[in-house]
């Protein structure tokens, strides 16, 4: 092994698919803080890993050999690190704007069919376009979908809506069960497979660690000027979330040349299976024996708070046998960028690349009302306000209230219950 084989090891390890956790997560609702903090973890892990790994390449590439630290090929890898991963956001970002803005100034949505074609490719097209710009196609791809799912989505119409929806979990489902098995059944018959006991066992330690120095130190800094808090017991589950998964077994297997990345490529293998099957499966104990509030949602969440500061304990907090501590972040506590940025995306954002309200007639300055006429649709000037301004579909992506969701939900709540 070189320096720069465990480099890549590290970057590629350092990538996380809690995607068990997450499904039990939403089956219990668990505290949206800590959903989003372990979703977007994973997320943001993703993407880092990806571009990292890559820059890691490129460093190799331009390194001579000669045996010491090359400062130039250094700052070759660092920059391309921050220009790749900035160039693909962009392009996501702007792609996903770009389909909100296609949806909100035509009459695409009176042709259902041909909208949801229109949001499929132009997302797919998104991937396409950063891998011919030799960028990042999934960190595009990521940001893409964050811009989809906030702006573009509001703009179907119904049948789009439940089209889409029902598309994307169809294929999240196939891949899923795909990349999984695949993995399962690599271990048997993948031929350029080397176990290292010593590497396997350092890759199973190093892991724990990294993602203990990752959690604590960085919960620890985030809490002295974060509001809300992330609780010891938050962390303790954000530690055990670390499970390694499709993105990580992606990166090792793109090079078995080497006998050095053959054993990346087993103990990574390794590492997923068992961090899936031990971490996933104990996630529903963990929940319990760190005590954290489940069952509950933003709305009902908001109104334990309330009756906790009035004096008066909810019927929801006394099923789970537990009030919502004073620990317990809150959804109505927000930091300071987010209160920012949540200020801004209503008063601009939203206007501009959806229907919602209010209009940018209402929210820019008088002298720039000739532009905001021009990004104004009839249809924001005509809507009722309660009907767009109260209600988000933003939450229709993250929650289906589907029968077989509730009746899940409604089993592993007993079975949550059972373990006290």
């Amino acid at each position: 092994f070189t320096f720069l084989d465990t480099l890549y090891f590290g970057a590629l390890i350092s990538s996380t698919d809690p995607l068990t956790v997450l499904a039990i997560f939403n089956d219990l609702r668990v505290d949206v803080n800590l959903y989003a903090l372990v979703f977007g973890e994973s997320v943001l892990n993703d993407a880092v890993s990806i571009v990292l790994s890559g820059s890691i390449q490129n460093y190799e590439e331009h390194y001579s050999g000669s045996g010491g630290f090359e400062t130039v090929a250094f700052f070759k890898a660092v920059g391309d690190f921050f220009g790749i991963f900035m160039l693909s956001l962009l392009i996501g970002a702007a792609m996903g704007c770009f389909t909100a803005l296609l949806t909100k100034f035509t009459r695409v949505r009176d042709f259902p069919l041909l909208e949801s074609a229109l949001f499929v490719l132009m997302s797919y097209s998104t991937f396409l376009i950063a891998e011919a710009s030799e960028l990042t196609g999934v960190v595009s791809v990521l940001f893409c979908g964050m811009c989809q799912a906030h702006y573009t989505y509001n703009n179907l119409s119904d049948d789009s809506r439940i089209r889409t929806k029902q598309i994307f979990e169809l294929l999240n489902f196939l891949a899923e069960n795909f990349i999984f098995s695949y993995i399962g059944v690599s271990m048997f018959t993948f031929p350029k497979h080397h176990f290292d006991p010593l590497f396997i066992l350092a890759g199973f330690t190093c892991a724990a660690i990294g993602r203990a120095a990752n959690i604590y130190p960085l919960s620890y800094i985030l809490n002295i000027a974060r509001n809300p808090k992330i609780p010891a017991n938050f962390q303790h589950m954000l530690f055990f979330s670390g499970l390694r998964g499709a993105m990580s077994f992606a990166l090792a297997i793109r090079n078995t040349l080497s006998e050095a990345r053959q054993t990346m490529l087993t103990t990574t293998s390794l590492i997923v299976i068992i961090t899936v099957i031990i971490q996933g499966g104990a996630a529903l104990h963990l929940l319990y024996w760190f005590q954290i509030p489940v069952g509950i949602d933003e709305e009902t969440e908001a109104l334990s708070s309330q009756g906790s500061r009035s004096g008066n304990g909810t019927p929801h907090s006394q099923d789970w046998n537990y009030v919502l501590g004073p620990d317990v972040p809150k959804p109505n506590e927000k930091g300071v960028l987010a209160r920012i940025w949540g200020s801004f995306d209503t008063r601009y954002m939203k206007p501009l690349l959806t229907h919602s309200r209010p209009t940018l007639l209402e929210t820019l300055p008088v002298c720039c009302n000739p532009v905001a006429r021009l990004l104004t649709t009839t249809e924001q000037m005509t809507q009722e306000t309660s009907r767009h301004g109260i209600r988000d579909s933003d939450s229709d992506l993250c929650i289906n209230e589907s029968d077989s969701v509730r009746d899940r939900r409604s089993s592993l709540a007993r079975q949550f219950k059972s373990l006290g």
